[in-house]
């Protein structure tokens, strides 16, 4: 259902974003809720005394909602990672993974894929090059581990390819499923032949989280 822009909460709702990413380094969990909170609140009173069409009001609001969950509250645990003990060592572990899982799946697809993932979502890609990816993975972490990051195990290295390779291809799924919905070949023009800057984040955007709660509740 294509929804007419809405001019007025187009800047406010990208300034907002990318001030939600930061709040962490206020040190406060309870200061970071209330700032997500009163973000919440801002814009659904925004939206309930703007109302354009009831039929699509709510539709609107998730919309919104999702906006902000999806890249903002999501990102914003790369900040948290930062904030762990090593956390320049586990931003660097997490790049790797991803990019190493890129590239890996990309010429095991090329190479030896047969087999679609998800044609429905993605019709390019394959099982072969989702399981290379994976391999991409852990050569990625083992690399951190015997280079820059002697303090990760092996377990930990074999883990958090396994957990955050997988994580990364299912952002790059979700990605490409919400273009697909929305009817668009790529999510903007910023990085030309790239697909845009969210296609750049789609596999961070899911591993982040995942690998900060690795960190904290495992390592």
């Amino acid at each position: 259902m294509a929804l007419p822009a809405r001019r007025l909460e187009i800047w406010p709702a990208a300034v907002f974003s990318a001030l939600m990413i930061f709040i962490p380094f206020a040190g406060s969990d309870r200061l970071a809720l209330a700032g997500i909170t009163g973000l919440f609140l801002a814009f659904a009173l925004l939206f309930l005394f703007r109302i354009r069409d009831i039929g699509s009001a709510a539709l609107e609001i998730a919309y919104a909602i999702l906006g902000f969950i999806y890249i903002p509250f999501l990102l914003m645990h790369l900040v948290l990672l930062d904030l762990t003990v090593y956390g320049w060592q586990w931003l660097l572990v997490l790049m790797l993974i991803v990019m190493t899982n890129d590239s890996a799946a990309y010429y095991t697809g090329c190479a030896f894929g047969k087999h679609r993932l998800y044609p429905l979502v993605s019709p390019k890609k394959s099982i072969e090059g989702a399981l290379g990816g994976l391999v991409g993975s852990i050569g990625g972490t083992l690399l951190a581990k015997f280079t820059f990051f002697p303090q990760l195990t092996l377990t930990d290295a074999l883990l958090t390819a396994v957990l955050v390779g997988v994580l990364g291809q299912t952002g790059d799924l979700f990605e490409s499923l919400l273009k697909r919905s929305f009817g668009v070949k790529d999510s903007g023009t910023c990085i030309p032949g790239h697909g845009g800057v969210l296609d750049r984040l789609d596999s961070i955007i899911f591993a982040a989280p995942a690998l900060y709660y690795y960190v904290i509740y495992f390592f």
